[in-house]
């Protein structure tokens, strides 16, 4: 945990360097394949110290994790699997390094792309699941790489920019319902939009 403190607190930092955007960037690109640290974060202190860039900042934030969420998808489907399916020695490098991604929960996604495919990848990418997880779960159980884009796409945007919306909108007071309630409020929104999708199918 003080490692992950850390990190937090490094990547804060960057807002305060005229390399803020280019942090941001980085951060979120590497963050849809391994890297511990969401740009929330990050995204939330340039925007209130630039508002009028808000949404240049969203953009940034979605192009960056959506090309993350590819680089994800390739490391899942080139390089996962050894020819007699067993986990490579990178996969199991990722199971015993970076956090929040276990065999359990990789095991988890294969049966929620089975069922959900578009759906799931939206979700994660717009709620605090572990995105990483399903990128190159996406990747390693060779799911279709369209829809795969496009949920990546819709959900990364919609999280990004919305929070870009807010602060943009409310300011700095609204950063702290956004630390408390965004994360709650973001899988309640994905499951009854999730949800209503469902039922329209079954009517």
């Amino acid at each position: 945990m003080n490692i992950l403190r850390r990190l937090y607190d490094w990547v804060l930092s960057w807002a305060a360097t005229p390399y803020g955007t280019a942090a941001l960037f980085v951060l979120a690109f590497f963050e849809s394949s391994f890297f511990p640290i969401p740009p929330d974060p990050l995204l939330i202190a340039l925007i209130l110290g630039a508002r009028e860039n808000a949404f240049r900042f969203a953009a940034v934030c979605s192009i960056a994790s959506v090309s993350g969420a590819l680089l994800g998808y390739g490391i899942g489907y080139f390089s996962w699997w050894t020819i007699s399916g067993e986990f490579t020695a990178l996969a199991q490098f990722f199971f015993d390094t970076v956090p929040g991604f276990t065999v359990d929960k990789f095991n988890m996604v294969q049966g929620l792309f089975e069922q959900w495919n578009f759906w799931i990848v939206f979700t994660a990418g717009f709620t605090p699941l572990p995105f990483k997880v399903f990128t190159i779960a996406g990747g390693a159980f060779d799911i279709s790489l369209v829809p795969f884009i496009l949920a990546s796409l819709v959900g990364r945007s919609a999280r990004f920019f919305l929070v870009a919306w807010l602060i943009w909108k409310f300011g700095a007071q609204i950063t702290l319902f956004i630390d408390k309630y965004f994360n709650l409020l973001a899988i309640v929104f994905a499951l009854l939009l999730v949800g209503g999708f469902v039922l329209l199918k079954m009517v």
